[in-house]
């Protein structure tokens, strides 16, 4: 290998240093090593090679003492590596280059934004508080059917706190959702995701459903889903599910912000978090329908993390407002 070569190969494996403002404390300790002559020619000498401390010494004329000083505060800033050497006369510490590239950013401060992190609130398909079912439906958890298929009795059993999967035509499912998250810091927006399609005998990959999303009983949306699907398993499907069933569903996330609510990137309601009362109180109502002046009456299956084609129940994800 050539001595470019050589070079630019060295080069390549130094990691570079990009200061800004928004760390001030660590750019003045990098400024401060830089900040010297004597360092500045330290530098170039370990560009060259790498030397041990009393090499360095040596060759610049100082004691022990000085260049160490020099040799931590250059350690401190990251610009050069020290690491042991096993010698004749005990162990030495040798001094390397540890970067390439040394600059500041001076409007990095800027762009950045601190966020708080999201919080994730699961809330488990079985944990609603109220319901109204329709025949044919049904109730199953990851190892066996709840209750009898095609009565609303099991929908009202103890029993169904352990749901992973429910089905029924018409009806409603209501949830409670503490607003707890809500109220640790101005939130952005709040995301709600779950799994969920229409509701056939077996299952029909061309049965449409009209299905509305509600919060604290205001509607927010009524989406379509286009079948009861199957035909292939579901990814998370227990294996005692027999495979002429419902398989999966579609995946929905609604947003819900001070603008307005959204679905695909799309608007679909002028409700906003205030207007929808989300804030107010301890809890509110999340509700999914299948409601009798439907267009399309074809069910709901609703799906969770033990079923379907995604590990989940449903979500709400709160994200904050910058700081």
């Amino acid at each position: 290998m050539n001595m470019e070569a050589k070079h630019s190969e060295e080069i390549k494996n130094k990691r570079d240093i990009v200061m800004d403002l928004s760390d001030t404390e660590t750019t003045a300790k990098i400024c401060r090593a830089l900040s010297s002559e004597t360092r500045l020619e330290i530098l170039k000498c370990l560009v060259a090679k790498s030397m041990t401390i009393s090499e360095l010494a040596e060759a610049f004329y100082l004691p022990m003492s000085s260049m160490c000083l020099h040799i931590k505060t250059l350690k401190e800033a990251n610009l050069i590596t020290v690491i042991p050497k096993p010698g004749m006369r005990g162990s030495q510490k040798l001094c390397g280059i540890k970067t390439a590239n040394v600059s500041l950013d001076v409007f990095a401060h800027v762009s950045k934004i601190t966020r708080k992190p999201p919080v994730f609130v699961n809330m488990p398909i079985g944990h609603y508080c109220n319901c109204e079912i329709s025949p044919p439906c049904g109730i199953a958890s990851a190892v066996s059917y709840l209750y009898y298929e095609d009565t609303p009795y099991g929908f009202y059993s103890p029993d169904r706190t352990d749901a992973s999967l429910l089905w029924f035509t018409k009806g409603y499912l209501e949830y409670q959702f503490s607003n707890y998250s809500l109220l640790q810091d101005k939130p952005a927006q709040i995301e709600f995701s779950f799994e969920a399609c229409s509701e056939a005998p077996g299952y029909n990959n061309n049965w449409p459903s009209d299905i509305t999303f509600e919060l604290n009983h205001k509607k927010v949306v009524t989406f379509l889903t286009k079948g009861d699907y199957g035909g292939r398993k579901g990814i998370y499907n227990p294996s005692w599910w027999s495979e002429s069933n419902t398989q999966f569903g579609e995946y929905k996330k609604i947003h819900v912000t001070h603008h307005g609510c959204y679905m695909d990137n799309q608007k679909v309601s002028d409700e906003t978090i205030e207007s929808l009362g989300l804030l107010d109180n301890y809890y509110f109502s999340f509700i999914l329908k299948v409601a009798d002046d439907s267009q399309h009456i074809g069910g709901m299956n609703l799906f969770g993390k033990h079923f379907g084609d995604y590990a989940q129940d449903i979500v709400m994800k709160v994200e904050y407002e910058n700081s």
